[in-house]
């Protein structure tokens, strides 16, 4: 991303696994994290201390964050980021989507996890064939 910074656009969507423990909840501390400026640092510690996802475990990351705890704990007692994961969720069963992590750039899905080399080769060819056209 900084590499083209100005020539690509990341848009991140909510994909909580229903079968998953924690999933939604996790979601839900992604969402109020975002909103409080954290969102990379807390996407960060989720991946990091998975399976490690249940409402105390959220609770202390945002302590860790130095997130206001008081609004975090309310928006994931509250579901407040259930209309932003519930849309998401619509939008990955129109897509037929069914694991996660999934990529589109320029409409191309790229499924799983993969290195950046893998994504700056997609990136590099799609910018090359926009100078085209």
């Amino acid at each position: 991303m900084k590499e083209l910074a100005g020539k690509v656009k990341l848009v991140i969507k909510f994909f909580p696994y229903r079968y998953r423990d924690y999933s939604r909840i996790a979601a839900e501390a992604a969402i109020e994290s975002w909103r409080q400026g954290k969102f990379a640092e807390m996407h960060e510690l989720l991946i990091k201390r998975s399976p490690k996802l249940d409402r105390d475990s959220l609770i202390s990351y945002a302590k860790e964050l130095n997130l206001d705890v008081e609004k975090f704990t309310k928006a994931i007692d509250n579901q407040e980021g259930a209309a932003i994961i519930d849309r998401d969720l619509k939008l990955a069963k129109e897509l037929d989507l069914y694991v996660t992590p999934a990529f589109y750039i320029n409409g191309i899905k790229v499924l799983g996890v993969r290195d950046s080399d893998y994504f700056k080769n997609i990136i590099f060819k799609e910018l090359e064939n926009a100078k085209k056209k």
